[in-house]
């Protein structure tokens, strides 16, 4: 049986990192990075872009799911809101599979201590604190699995990998 993974969480908690090693310890596997289909200039969330970009991304996870070679995809991506992970389950949900939902969490001073990281090596714009901080609190409402990302990736990672 196939394994159809998300792992969301806010900007800068790690998934990235998280998803490139979940990719080499569950083989065969697909990472898929949903920014991947944001990466507009210039960047403008609009309706009809939302909905492209979330039917692009089910194209994608329907084409691995029915990839007779790959096994686990792994798709990353701000997956904040419960009906962002119900539109992308509904999209697949008539390809067999097994569904894991995790979402990566970390402390509002870890998060923070990271994001200024990537503000200080060019990576984030100063604003990223500020739209990110408040939407922590709204992964605990999601029907995911929390990870606590207060620690090194690889744990992270492994911590994940022997939950499927």
């Amino acid at each position: 049986m196939k394994h159809l993974i998300f792992v969301g969480g806010t900007m800068g908690v790690g998934k990235t990192t998280v998803c490139q090693l979940l990719r080499h310890q569950l083989t065969p596997s697909v990472f898929l990075d949903g920014d991947w289909c944001w990466m507009l200039e210039p960047f403008a969330v609009t309706e009809h872009r939302k909905k492209m970009v979330t039917e692009n991304i089910i194209f994608l996870l329907r084409q691995f799911l029915q990839d007779p070679d790959t096994e686990y995809i792994i798709l990353c991506w701000v997956m904040h809101e419960q009906a962002i992970i119900d539109s992308l389950r509904a999209g697949v949900a008539d390809l067999p599979h097994c569904f894991h939902s995790f979402s990566l969490v970390c402390s509002e001073e870890g998060l923070r201590k990271r994001l200024e990281g990537d503000i200080a090596a060019g990576i984030r714009q100063p604003d990223v604190i500020d739209r990110t901080l408040p939407r922590v609190a709204l992964y605990p409402k999601l029907d995911t699995i929390l990870i606590d990302a207060d620690r090194p990736p690889q744990e992270v990672a492994a911590d994940i990998a022997g939950r499927l």
